[in-house]
């Protein structure tokens, strides 16, 4: 039947036709969306990875002046792999190179709530894996002058996107961890919550 119609019915055969490249193009773009993203936060990381050893860098951290989009801390979670540098600023264009600091919180390390959000499932997914942090795993923050470490206090939980109480202070030195949930939907937020163990010294 859908043969004869075939035969008969050039439109229905353009039609088809027509459908096949959108879902083939469609296809495509869902698969090389991120990955395109990937390749572009890594250029980005490469760039951040000499800023954040730079004296220049180092001094405008002591001043407090460094500016959106600029280096300001390397994330390590050994537990699962991660080890990337994160911005200032959570601006679109900032968390293209796939972690930022949320500005109105704390300076990495600093009494209060230091708060990071990361991508999942784009430009580098640094937090791709961060719904499998159990209590008790480390984080490791590195600054130009310094560095701390973290330990996770609790299980990862959910909030509303709209929940931005998460980032409020929390009368402790604390580390907040946000990003999308679940994978590949703004529907949610993951939320990590980490405690300060102790201070690093400057290398």
């Amino acid at each position: 039947m859908l043969i004869d119609l075939l035969r008969t019915k050039p439109w229905l055969r353009r039609t088809l036709s027509g459908l096949s490249v959108v879902l083939l193009l469609g296809g495509l773009g869902l698969v090389g969306y991120p990955f395109a993203t990937n390749m572009w936060q890594g250029r980005i990381q490469d760039k951040l990875e000499e800023q954040i050893a730079s004296p220049e860098l180092q001094q405008a951290y002591k001043e407090r002046k460094v500016e959106t989009g600029d280096s300001l801390t390397r994330i390590k979670i050994p537990s699962i792999g991660l080890d990337t540098v994160v911005v200032e600023g959570i601006t679109p264009s900032a968390l293209r190179a796939g972690a930022g600091h949320y500005p109105q919180t704390p300076l990495p390390c600093e009494g209060g709530n230091v708060s990071i959000a990361g991508h999942r499932t784009t430009y580098g997914r640094p937090f791709g894996n961060v719904d499998q942090l159990k209590p008790g795993a480390t984080i490791e923050l590195t600054t130009p002058i310094g560095g701390c470490v973290y330990q996770v206090a609790k299980d990862p939980y959910v909030v509303a996107p709209s929940d931005m109480s998460v980032i409020d202070p929390t009368g402790e030195r604390s580390l907040t961890l946000t990003t999308c949930h679940p994978k590949g939907s703004a529907a949610q937020r993951l939320i990590i919550r980490a405690t300060w163990v102790k201070d690093l010294k400057a290398a």
